[in-house]
């Protein structure tokens, strides 16, 4: 019955053509039954629809999904950093603007951060090889680099692929917004004076930057005031590493209060961290044994924590290690070279998930920052006294990071440093920060549990 009802009647004229055959010209078809027969078959499928539609907004809420507006669209997310960078401006920055985070944590993220190379960032004292390594990594000289006994390396140079060699300045430099370092014209031109990048013709650079940094001073030299806080800026670069490779010598292996302050700093950085044992030819396999644990014993007292971290041990100049001492140290210091090659060229692969996993940390950071900051401005005053109220609970600010840990269940792990936290907030008046509603703290929180993983599910 349905293909009559469906079939064409050839003795129509084209006028009637493409039309349904009328009830009247089926045969054998009672036209009453069959109507009702196709009113119920429509009215089961309408019933379908509506409910594959209920069971999709079900699924919607169980993923946290409450609407469109939530997701991120394919046309904006065309790859995972876009993404990032999408999240960050519409969500994340509006937040972090209204509540000065950038003053606690480090200054607002441009394009650059998320668009620019791996960084590798060499720490270490003095004389301990560091531009002699990127040397040897490189296969030449860099523009402006100098080698010697002494401290020869008094800025910090970010050595960069180009194919005329140049130095650019860092005052220069901070300015360009396709760079990565405009953050750093928060350390001021004290700073910026003794920072610049050098551009070279070298492979490696084609995938990479490396940063140069000045040697950590030791004994007197300690309490010369460079003019910036070298700590704070070990920390920036830190935050913006692949990898951090600190350079020891086997007869420097005294760790100095900066060097240790340092070390401190690049804590929640652990897994970037490799130390290199550097000049490692110029002992015997007695004594470079027994420097390997002294190393190792001094680390673990800096670093508080149980874990080892990864060591490479050699000689890294651009010339043959010397055996004279150690006879069987050739194949080792051999293997160590490639296992550290191998670690290096391996950075631009895992270089998306750096990215993913720093942007996690800055909107958790974020997150923390903005319930710390509604629980204290809820507990100042409507109208007078403002001042004391707020040298009371920065006084306390231990506790009230307690109470709001039970008022939010956040983590401890991720609470700030509370003396940091009580230095900065001391010069700003809480009273006057503003009030983040419901609505983009909930847009916070969305990015950690729906955009996020969907971005990462989306590109997997």
């Amino acid at each position: 019955a349905l293909a009559a009802f469906m079939a064409r009647d050839d003795d129509d004229d084209d006028a009637n053509k493409g039309e349904p055959l009328p009830l009247a010209k089926l045969e054998g078809v009672d036209a009453t039954g069959y109507t009702n027969r196709l009113e119920s078959i429509q009215h089961e499928v309408q019933k379908d629809k509506a409910m594959n539609k209920q069971r999709a907004a079900e699924r919607d809420a169980a993923n946290g999904n409450h609407g469109k507006k939530n997701r991120m669209s394919a046309k904006t997310a065309t790859s995972i950093v876009d993404s990032l960078k999408e999240l960050y401006k519409t969500k994340v920055r509006p937040v972090e603007e209204a509540l000065k985070f950038g003053s606690f944590y480090s200054p607002l993220l441009t394009d650059g951060d998320f668009e620019g190379k791996p960084n590798v960032l060499l720490l270490g004292q003095y004389s301990t090889g560091k531009t002699t390594f990127i040397k040897h990594l490189l296969g030449r000289d860099y523009p402006g680099s100098n080698i010697g006994p002494e401290p020869t390396t008094d800025r910090f140079v970010v050595v960069m692929h180009g194919h005329e060699n140049r130095t650019t300045p860092g005052q220069t430099l901070a300015v360009q917004s396709d760079k990565p370092y405009t953050g750093l014209t928060a350390f001021g031109s004290s700073f910026l004076s003794k920072f610049e990048a050098s551009q070279c013709d070298a492979k490696i650079l084609e995938e990479v930057s490396i940063v140069d940094t000045p040697g950590v001073l030791s004994g007197e030299k300690q309490r010369i005031d460079r003019g910036y806080s070298f700590v704070n800026v070990c920390e920036w670069f830190a935050s913006r590493s692949d990898v951090i490779l600190l350079l020891f010598d086997p007869h420097k292996l005294d760790i100095s209060d900066e060097f240790k302050a340092v070390i401190s700093s690049l804590r929640g950085h652990d897994d970037k961290v490799r130390v290199v044992l550097n000049k490692a030819d110029q002992v015997s396999a007695q004594q470079l044994m027994r420097v390997y644990g002294a190393l190792m014993w001094s680390l673990g007292k800096v670093f508080m924590t149980p874990e080892v971290c990864k060591v490479y041990v050699g000689s890294f100049n651009d010339k043959p290690p010397v055996t004279t001492n150690n006879v069987l140290g050739e194949e080792l210091f051999m293997k160590e070279h490639e296992a550290l090659k191998k670690d290096l060229l391996d950075i631009p692969q895992r270089s998306c998930d750096r990215k993913v996993n720093e942007f996690v940390k800055r909107v958790r950071a974020a997150l923390t920052h903005a319930r710390i900051v509604t629980h204290l401005k809820k507990q100042m005053p409507a109208m007078m006294g403002h001042e004391s109220k707020q040298k009371k609970l920065l006084g306390r600010i231990e506790e009230e990071f307690t109470k709001c840990v039970h008022e939010y269940t956040i983590a401890r792990g991720d609470l700030p440093n509370p003396k940091r936290f009580r230095d900065i907030m001391k010069d700003m008046e809480i009273w006057k920060f503003p009030k983040i509603d419901k609505k983009a703290m909930k847009a916070l929180e969305e990015v950690l549990t729906v955009d996020i993983p969907a971005v990462m599910k989306k590109f997997d």
